[in-house]
C-alpha cells in the first residue's frame, strides 16, 4: 500500500473505515425545500461519481502510459499485475493491481513511512489523476420513484452494464420484501433534509424509506398521524423479521418497501459503508415487544458475520428497531429530541430514533453485490417507522474491513 490512500467522497473524504467527516463536513445553514421547489444545495461530490465509474476517455493512447510488458505469442500484451487488464484494455499502469479502468479514484492524502506524501495516482486510467467529482442527487423531486435516482440519493453515481468491465450500479428496483416490483406510493421519498436538524451524510438529497409515508409534517403527501397504510401484507425474506436475542418479533410484516440495488463493485475496494438513522412510533411502549419494525441491509453475497446477510445490527445481534442499543433520540435521551423536531415523530405521537449511524462491510473487489435496503413493520400495520439511507461510500485503502455498525461520530 502507498501511503494513505482513500476513496474521493462528500464534502470530505475517508480512509479505510476512519473519520466519517472532515472540518469542511461540519453543519451549514440550512433551508428545507418544499416538494415542487426543485434545485437546491451546494454541490457536493460523491464517492461513486468518483471517477466517474471508470470511464476511459483520455488524451493520448494507452502506450503513452508503457508498453505493459512483453507481447504474447498472439501479439496480445499479457496482464502483468493480474488485475484482469491488459494495456490493450486500457490498463494504464499494468505493473499496479489497484490501477485500471474498473478501479475507483483515491486521494492520497497522509505521508508513507518515509514521511512524504506520495505522488498521486490516476487508478481509474482516465487520463486525469484525482479528478474532482460532481454531485449527481440535485433536483430529484421528494416524491421521485425512479430507483435509480434512489442510488443517486444514497450517492452511488456511476452506472455500468454488462458488456462494459467498469464499476457502477448496473441494476435498480424499488421491491417488495421478497422481491417482487413495489408500485408506487409515498412509502419513498428524496429530501433535502429530514426536519430543521438532520441533514444529507453526502451529497445535497437523503434517500427516505417508510412503512407509513416519506414525508415530513406539513408537506403534500405527509401522514399528519401516527400510522398510514402503503401496500399490505407482505413477504419477508427468509430469516426476517429478524429475531432479536431478548424479544422475538411477530413473524408478519406490513407496508414493506425496499431499495434494491445491483453494483459492480471496483477493483480495488476492500469494503463499503454507508450511513442511516432509524425513527419509530413504537417508542417507547413497544419496546421489547412484537410489534418491533425493523430496518435492514441485506447484502448478496453475505460477508462473514452478517445475520441472514444482514449488515446493519448492534453488538448483541440486535436488529435495527426499537430495541436497538443505538436508541438515543428521544425525550430523556442522550440526544434529546431536537432531530424529532420537524419530521412529525414526536408530534403526531410520542417517538423516539437513533442517531446516524454507520455500517461497513468486507467486499471482493469487481464482483457483483446486490444491496437491499429494507423497512417494514411488524406483526401490523400501526406505529409507522421511517429509515434514512445516505453517504455510500466505497472502502479502497488496501486494509481488512470489517462488518460493524457505530454512530456517526462528528455527523454533517
Amino acid at each position: 500500500m502507498r501511503g494513505g490512500r482513500f476513496v474521493y467522497l462528500g464534502l470530505c473524504a475517508s480512509i479505510g473505515a476512519a473519520l466519517w467527516s472532515s472540518g469542511a463536513c461540519s453543519a451549514t445553514a440550512h433551508l428545507q425545500q418544499a416538494p415542487g421547489e426543485g434545485g437546491g444545495g451546494a454541490t457536493s461530490a460523491t464517492t461513486a461519481e468518483a471517477g466517474a465509474g471508470g470511464a476511459t476517455g483520455t488524451t493520448g493512447s494507452w502506450a503513452d502510459f508503457g508498453d505493459g510488458g512483453a507481447p504474447t505469442e498472439d501479439g496480445a500484451s499479457p496482464d502483468e499485475d493480474g488485475d484482469g487488464f491488459t494495456v490493450e484494455d486500457g490498463d494504464c499502469n499494468d505493473g499496479d493491481p489497484n490501477v485500471n479502468p474498473g478501479a475507483v479514484e483515491v486521494v492520497i492524502t497522509e505521508p508513507d513511512q518515509s514521511g512524504a506524501v506520495p505522488e498521486p495516482v490516476d487508478e481509474d486510467c482516465d487520463g486525469v489523476i484525482d479528478n474532482a467529482p460532481t454531485a449527481c442527487d440535485r433536483n430529484i423531486a421528494p416524491a421521485d420513484f425512479d430507483a435509480i435516482h434512489g442510488a443517486h440519493a444514497i450517492d452511488l453515481c456511476a452506472k455500468a452494464s454488462p458488456g462494459d468491465r467498469k464499476w457502477g450500479v448496473l441494476s435498480a428496483q424499488y421491491v417488495r420484501g421478497d422481491g417482487s416490483p413495489a408500485a408506487p406510493s409515498p412509502a419513498v421519498g428524496v429530501l433535502d433534509s429530514f426536519g430543521p436538524n438532520v441533514r444529507p451524510q453526502g451529497g445535497t438529497r437523503l434517500l427516505v424509506l417508510s412503512s407509513g409515508r416519506a414525508r415530513i409534517a406539513q408537506w403534500p403527501g405527509a401522514c399528519n398521524a401516527d400510522s398510514c397504510k402503503n401496500y399490505g401484507s407482505g413477504t419477508a425474506p427468509p430469516g426476517f423479521p429478524q429475531d432479536n436475542p431478548a424479544c422475538s418479533p411477530s413473524a408478519n410484516i406490513n407496508d414493506d418497501i425496499a431499495l434494491e440495488l445491483v453494483i459492480r463493485t471496483p477493483t480495488n475496494a476492500t469494503g463499503y459503508e454507508f450511513a442511516f438513522k432509524f425513527y419509530t412510533f413504537e417508542y417507547p411502549e413497544f419496546v421489547c415487544d412484537a410489534f418491533n419494525d425493523q430496518f435492514v441491509a441485506l447484502a448478496t453475497p453475505a460477508p462473514p458475520g452478517s445475520l441472514n446477510g444482514n449488515l446493519s445490527f448492534d453488538s448483541v445481534g440486535n436488529p435495527v428497531s426499537v430495541n436497538i442499543s443505538f436508541f438515543e433520540v428521544c425525550e430523556g435521551c442522550p440526544l434529546g429530541t431536537d432531530e424529532l423536531e420537524g419530521t412529525g415523530f414526536g408530534l403526531w405521537n410520542d417517538a423516539g430514533a437513533t442517531g446516524w449511524l454507520r455500517t461497513q462491510a468486507p467486499v471482493t473487489g469487481g464482483e457483483e453485490l446486490k444491496l437491499r435496503f429494507m423497512i417494514f413493520d411488524t406483526g401490523d400495520d400501526r406505529l409507522d417507522s421511517t429509515a434514512l439511507v445516505d453517504g455510500f461510500k466505497w472502502v479502497a485503502n488496501g486494509g481488512t474491513v470489517p462488518l460493524e455498525t457505530a454512530p456517526v461520530e462528528d455527523p454533517r
